[in-house]
């Protein structure tokens, strides 16, 4: 969001920005005007425990008022903050979608998304995860059900259909197509590119020498044992590798130990970094696997929770990663995951394509084109938006 919002200011429109108080500095300084996004807790605990839904229709009674304040052209809502959808539904205003990962609606022969298995290769393969559709469609169908109590509540009519939470006027998928698999794309739906956004940060220098540098870029929300950075800086201890891992601000409960060939640091600029690496190892957040793809990066992944499985299963049918499961995560496990990765020049070949792509395909500059376009169409054809 912060990336569209500051390419979005820098063609001179007017943009507010609602998220958390966390980020107020980093959408100010973009030239974006800032608005607390409401906080609930959306999980059982002792003091306020709220449903999901519950917690959208709770949100959407503080954010339809910032909306008909800023009287915006169009509201742009990230998949997983339905409030502002619905307050722009209310407001009459345009929605539009971003999905800052693959896309997660399925298709016919496709796994489950978040599963973590790989497209199949055969019609047998295809007819064994249609034999899935059932128990997905129960799960789909216990959203649509979900969402329309709370559309309900603020007035509005059902949805008829599973993802109801997507817009049907503009939906942009911000990830590498090379990690989508073919499907019949709904005309509202477009493939933008990554939208890669980091805070200003000062830069790292690695370890000495001239071994290939790897970096090991762990997630800034799971596993909070650190046992990925643990196992990365045991299993490549003596390799012919320099390694430059990070605990990414997230303290070390027990102290790690560091083999010479190491150095570890509280944080990483991934931007500054990741050109000048020859492996990243990560737990396959969106966020850092795109970032690793674009500086030309192999990647290998290990899931950890959420999407990570799929997205390590489409860099993995891409050709620019390998996968390693989290359960048989150990350091020697890691070590030959990683001498395998570094090995395999067809990795290397394909993460340098995406990073080629990426370079000359700007997933903000597509995502702000389309969003004026929405823009324009809403205003008969005025260019001048807010």
């Amino acid at each position: 969001m912060l990336a569209l919002g500051t390419e979005l200011v820098r063609r001179g429109h007017e943009v507010t920005l609602e998220t958390w108080t966390r980020w107020r500095g980093y959408v100010e300084s973009s030239g974006m005007r800032f608005v607390a996004a409401p906080e609930f807790p959306v999980f059982p605990n002792r003091d306020r425990p709220l449903s999901p839904y519950e917690a959208v229709v709770a949100a959407v009674a503080q954010t339809r008022p910032a909306v008909a304040a800023a009287a915006p052209d169009v509201v742009v809502h990230d998949i997983l903050t339905l409030a502002p959808a619905l307050a722009g539904e209310l407001e009459s205003v345009p929605v539009a979608t971003l999905i800052p990962h693959v896309y997660p609606v399925g298709a016919p022969g496709f796994p489950p998304y978040a599963f973590g298995a790989r497209l199949p290769r055969t019609a047998a393969g295809a007819a064994l995860w249609r034999l899935m559709n059932r128990p997905v469609a129960i799960g789909l169908r216990r959203g649509q059900t979900e969402l329309n109590q709370a559309r309900r509540e603020l007035g509005l009519g059902p949805v008829n259909r599973f993802h109801g939470g997507l817009s049907q006027q503009l939906c942009m998928v911000a990830t590498f197509p090379q990690l989508e698999y073919p499907r019949r794309w709904p005309e509202h739906v477009h493939v933008v590119g990554p939208l890669m956004w980091e805070p200003p940060s000062e830069s790292v220098a690695p370890p000495p020498g001239d071994d290939p540098l790897v970096l090991v870029a762990p997630s800034t929300a799971q596993d909070p044992d650190h046992r990925l950075l643990r196992a990365a800086l045991a299993g490549l201890a003596g390799e012919p590798v320099r390694v430059l891992a990070t605990w990414n601000r997230r303290p070390l409960a027990e102290p790690v130990p560091v083999p010479a060939n190491a150095r570890l640091v509280e944080w990483v600029s991934y931007a500054q970094t990741m050109p000048g690496c020859a492996l990243v190892i990560c737990h396959a957040g969106h966020g850092t696997l795109v970032r690793a793809l674009a500086s030309s990066c192999r990647v290998l992944a290990v899931p950890h929770v959420g999407d990570m499985a799929e997205n390590a299963a489409r860099v993995d049918w891409a050709g620019a990663g390998v996968r390693l499961p989290w359960p048989l995560l150990t350091p020697l496990t890691l070590r030959l995951g990683a001498r395998r990765a570094l090995a395999t020049p067809a990795l290397g070949r394909r993460a340098a394509e995406l990073a080629t792509w990426a370079e000359h395909n700007a997933g903000a500059v597509r995502a702000a084109d389309l969003v004026e376009q929405l823009a324009i169409s809403r205003r008969g054809g005025s260019a001048r938006t807010r």
